[in-house]
């Protein structure tokens, strides 16, 4: 068959050594990034909170043609950013802090205790062991767990 005797996909079908399976997500070796995650598939991902220009004056031929009006135009303007007072996290030492002596600053995986939910609590004190990044985005109480290194507490 050749090119005038069919259309599209009529043409060209390859054959059956030409015809690769997908192979699924890619290893880590086989991407260009990595960012500590052995498994791709822990990562999470979020999507925008917005549609990007799908809202946006000046899509359709009609809204180019007519053009922005001034409070369009202002609506998108961002305000400047204000200079804050303090210096950020850390710098006051009352109460309220996110950042203490208190509070460790590398964040810990998925927390299980020792009987893992399923088996009778053997242990009558609140302890887990760290078991890793979850196979999804932390939930807020997860992302809230930090580990502390008990040498530098104070007291």
């Amino acid at each position: 068959m050749d090119s005038g005797d069919g259309w599209g996909d009529d043409v060209y079908q390859p054959d059956a050594s030409e015809v690769r399976e997908d192979s699924g997500v890619l290893d880590v070796e086989d991407t260009l990034d990595f960012d500590g995650v052995d498994d791709p598939l822990d990562r999470g991902w979020s999507p925008p909170e917005r549609p990007w220009a799908v809202e946006h004056s000046g899509v359709t031929a009609s809204e180019r043609l007519s053009g922005e009006t001034l409070d369009q135009r202002l609506a998108e303007e961002l305000p400047d950013a204000v200079a804050s007072d303090s210096d950020g996290i850390g710098d006051c030492e009352a109460d309220g802090e996110l950042l203490d002596n208190e509070v460790g600053a590398r964040r810990s995986g998925r927390l299980v205790a020792p009987d893992e939910g399923a088996h009778e609590d053997e242990e009558s004190a609140l302890i887990a062991t760290d078991v890793g990044i979850d196979g999804a985005a932390a939930s807020a109480e997860e992302a809230a767990m930090h580990i502390v290194d008990e040498d530098s507490l104070s007291g």
